[in-house]
């Protein structure tokens, strides 16, 4: 990738785990709902909840992408389909206004919910799948220390971020409203669109080096 660094992957990973903190999701949309309907604690048990289910879905996307990754052809197709799946979640998120915002309820104890919903999402397959377990390969290939920075930065900035969003929907309920918030969105979709664009020339790249 453009820019191979430790830096670059560290903050790769912050970034990507603030992203998915804080888009609009079923998984944060279940936070908004708890901690509306309880308190802030019933919010950080939602947020919590990708620890407990993202390890089987990172070893599976892991076990695929391990198979494919001899195979530069691949590898391309990988980093096509990552720089357009964030592309479309650039262009969403920057299109995310605040009242559009829509909070679902459920009907299940607060942490069995959050661990259904987050399984059941699609989302996770795909970010590991075609630019999470990828990147986190670039970032071994520096070195384990480098890897291991990865995944750690976008756990605490995924879980980290949804905990801030539960302490500010209990302070301020209208803080889904508030003009920063969408401001704040548009930045993000800005740099997802960014990192779509360093997938699609990484593919770019791959291909032609075949050639």
């Amino acid at each position: 990738m453009v820019g191979d660094s430790a830096a670059v992957y560290l903050a790769m990973g912050a970034f990507f785990g603030l992203t998915a903190g804080i888009s609009p999701g079923p998984l944060l949309a279940l936070v908004i709902s708890e901690t509306l309907k309880h308190n802030r604690k019933e919010g950080f048990k939602i947020a919590v909840a990708p620890l407990i289910t993202d390890l089987p879905i990172i070893f599976t996307t892991y076990l695929l992408f391990s198979k494919f990754s001899k195979y530069n052809l691949i590898l391309a197709v990988i980093s096509f389909l990552g720089g357009l799946y964030f592309l479309y979640l650039g262009i969403e998120t920057t299109k995310t206004e605040p009242h559009k915002y829509e909070i679902t309820a459920g009907k299940i104890n607060t942490l069995r919910k959050g661990i259904v919903a987050n399984f059941l999402n699609p989302n996770p397959y795909i970010f590991w799948f075609t630019a999470g377990i990828p990147t986190a390969y670039r970032a071994f290939n520096i070195s384990i220390t480098t890897a291991i920075l990865y995944f750690l930065l976008f756990y605490i900035m995924l879980t980290g971020s949804k905990i801030c969003v539960a302490i500010l929907v209990e302070k301020s309920r209208n803080f889904l409203k508030a003009r920063v918030y969408s401001t704040l969105m548009k930045i993000l979709g800005a740099v997802l669109i960014f990192f779509a664009l360093m997938f699609i020339y990484d593919g770019i790249r791959i291909v032609s080096e075949m050639s």
